[in-house]
């Protein structure tokens, strides 16, 4: 088996555009407010704070807990917080905004942003709900400003190799056949929560936002992925990353139509959203996509994108590939590139030197496609499919 090991940085890529200092001084940090300041919004500040080009301004959460927890994770000083979003956009010591809030604000809240004229770093999915999707991208392509979406494969050096090397017209693997997806074993998901009194300082409302009114309970806000209502849970958390490795290697992003399987068979608790689910997806190019995803603690070697070919077939995954020829030995590669940290420095590129986004609007629409599908059959029972103008999802004939 032969071996071949390489270390991807993020600290290589040049900055190109002679615009830079039009738009901001290139010793110039950018300020930053956190939209959604739990453990992704945390996470993705951490990895902009590595970069020494960003000044967080502003925390707008509906805790205030939240806003204290991320700030002693990061060793912050005292940055101000609100429960309100127009006192962010009305800040003009803010350029830009990480939106890492709970799935159904991400609309509404995004288009806030986009209006007032601030950068937006999206987090995915990008939408709750399929039919959003217009409304967003015209707000982005009416806002002048740059919208990075949140499937940050997109920026990694090895995953754009592998695009060039594998499907870039080389015919290593033959004609793609089957693509298989997998990934499981999320602790955070299998959490089964009780009610608690409302803490101080907690803003239900808010957190509600457009979804139904409903009496306080708090599961559904700490557990807000297991409930529909919120968010898709896996199935938009993880077939939306997967699904856009897949579209995006097979220049296809066309789904035809979906059947899902699964349900709520190990957690007993009041979540809606299931635990465990199989969706097998048909595409306009001629291949299937099956994906297969639990909460459960199961152990795949690999969380990974199987592109199975007729001569040969490549196994996907952050942390390398495995590519197995038909004739000859397999071959190993190893990546350690830090995605989110090269997310969001393409997504810095892009607003101080006018450098191609890696995971434009369309990239992220694009990106949830599949999961809506593979939702709407959850959901129906059926198989879905889009209808003819792609307003709207229906059921198969």
């Amino acid at each position: 088996m032969k071996r071949r090991d390489f270390i991807i940085g993020t600290g290589a890529a040049a900055l190109t555009a002679a615009s830079y200092g039009n738009i901001l001084g290139s010793n110039d940090r950018l300020g930053i407010a956190v939209v959604g300041a739990g453990r992704r919004g945390r996470w993705v500040l951490g990895e902009m704070l590595k970069t020494n080009q960003i000044q967080p301004i502003m925390f707008c959460d509906v805790w205030d807990e939240q806003v204290k927890r991320t700030t002693e994770y990061l060793k912050l000083d005292k940055i101000p917080m609100t429960y309100d979003l127009e006192e962010v956009l009305s800040n003009k010591q803010v350029d830009a905004v990480l939106l890492a809030t709970p799935d159904h604000l991400h609309k509404n809240y995004a288009i806030r942003i986009l209006e007032a004229g601030k950068h937006l770093l999206l987090e995915k999915p990008v939408t709750l709900h399929y039919e959003e999707g217009p409304l967003l991208k015209n707000a982005v392509a009416s806002s002048g400003v740059i919208c990075q979406t949140g499937t940050q494969q997109r920026s990694g050096l090895m995953y754009q190799r592998v695009k060039e090397e594998f499907f870039g017209g080389s015919k290593k693997l033959g004609d793609i056949v089957f693509v298989r997806a997998v990934w499981s074993n999320f602790g955070w998901q299998r959490r089964q929560l009780e009610q608690q009194p409302m803490p101080a300082n907690f803003k239900w409302e808010t957190f509600l936002g457009p979804s139904p009114k409903m009496d306080y309970y708090w599961p559904r806000y700490d557990g807000w992925r297991h409930y529909k209502e919120y968010g898709t849970g896996i199935l938009s958390d993880l077939l939306t990353h997967w699904g856009d490795v897949a579209q995006w290697m097979m220049d296809d992003t066309d789904p035809i139509n979906a059947v899902t399987t699964g349900g709520i068979y190990h957690l007993k608790d009041d979540r809606t959203n299931p635990d465990t689910v199989n969706t097998i997806i048909k595409y306009k190019g001629g291949w299937n996509f099956t994906f297969e995803c639990s909460v459960m603690p199961v152990k795949n070697q690999q969380d990974s994108v199987l592109f199975h070919g007729t001569e040969g077939k490549l196994e996907l995954y952050r942390a390398g590939y495995i590519y197995t020829p038909h004739k000859g030995e397999p071959v190993i590669f190893q990546n350690d590139e830090n995605l989110t940290q090269a997310h969001v420095k393409n997504f810095f590129d892009a607003i101080k030197t006018g450098a191609k986004l890696s995971a434009p609007i369309d990239v992220g629409l694009n990106a949830v496609k599949p999961s809506f599908l593979a939702a709407a059959s959850y959901w129906s029972g059926k198989r879905m499919q889009f209808s003819a103008d792609q307003t709207q999802i229906i059921a198969s004939l």
